[in-house]
């Protein structure tokens, strides 16, 4: 083995945070599973790029700073250097021994890659600091095509029978994701990684869609998962994908001037969207008053509200 093996550190912003998008619409849905890389048989996206711009490095040199980090990397092209919470601690040196290097251009990426070395399908690159020479970082570059993973192209997608999975760790494939959940709850279709819209890096949420009622209802009774691939063992949260453009399974829109509900409930015997009236109406029945309603959080994941009504 060369050098130190990074597969996820921390919380919030890092590389196993939880910032992922809990849900949408249902066309947006539609669009980023079929449009995908892989669905379509090809390593380049539509740009014609093949890795986002953004790369992690882990096992750097404790007492290497961002202009030496900077200087280590700047041979393959325009970059910026950062890392978790950079901005609010001021300090020079990243404190946990990795960092991002964020590339102007796709191509630096590809540079990078063609100069690391290969360990057991890590790759590598020799950096110095003041006090180490050519220590091996581990340089681990994010594949667009690993974004999005379809099983079967001719099962229909329903993201009313998809979950949202937060706390993702960011090495984590598309179609690990796809197989883990498959050999867990089976009737996997479709498994995809969140990523931001600019650097198209993960964002440490995902989604997973089902053929069936059944394998759904048993993913998001668990509420949390188990995710073992490899390096990876972290438990993570799974909730239904709450999309922000239904209109209320009981009225149809006729009891809220045609807006689309705001509530979902997650409860296995509801699984409907809601206005505030049926909300309200049907909650009152018994057994049925102690249910929470899922709310849509602006680019947030779905979270629980409390209702009160007065």
């Amino acid at each position: 083995m060369m050098g130190e093996d990074y597969h996820g550190h921390g919380v919030g912003g890092d590389e196993s945070g939880f910032d992922g998008n809990g849900g949408g619409s249902a066309g947006a849905f539609f669009s980023s599973a079929r449009s995908s890389p892989r669905s379509q048989g090809s390593q380049f996206d539509a740009n014609g790029e093949r890795f986002s711009r953004k790369v992690f490095v882990g096992g750097l040199p404790p007492d290497i700073d961002e202009d030496e980090i900077t200087a280590s990397f700047r041979r393959f092209g325009p970059l910026v250097v950062d890392w978790p919470h950079k901005a609010e601690s001021k300090s020079y040196f990243p404190p946990k021994g990795y960092a991002f290097l964020l590339f102007q251009d796709e191509s630096s990426v590809q540079a990078l890659i063609d100069a690391c070395i290969q360990d057991e399908e890590k790759l590598y690159l020799c950096v110095s600091s003041p006090t180490i020479k050519d220590k091996p970082v581990q340089i681990r570059p994010w594949r667009l095509s690993d974004a999005d993973f379809v099983l079967d192209a001719s099962l229909p997608l329903d993201p009313r029978k998809t979950v949202f999975v937060g706390g993702v760790p960011r090495p984590l494939k598309a179609v690990e994701l796809a197989m883990i959940m498959d050999r867990l709850y089976g009737g996997v279709c479709y498994a995809g990684i969140d990523t931001d819209p600019e650097l198209k890096y993960p964002k440490g949420a995902g989604r997973v869609a089902f053929s069936n009622q059944q394998s759904y209802i048993a993913a998001i009774s668990a509420r949390f998962v188990q995710l073992q691939h490899g390096d990876i063992d972290k438990r993570v949260e799974v909730k239904p994908y709450v999309l922000d453009d239904q209109l209320c399974d009981e009225c149809q829109g006729a009891r809220c001037g045609g807006k689309f509900a705001p509530f979902f409930c997650a409860n296995v015997t509801c699984l409907q969207y809601y206005c505030e009236q049926c909300w309200a109406n049907i909650h009152s029945r018994p057994g049925r008053e102690f249910h929470k309603p899922l709310v849509k959080e602006g680019a947030d994941r779905p979270r629980t509200v409390p209702f009160r009504w007065c």
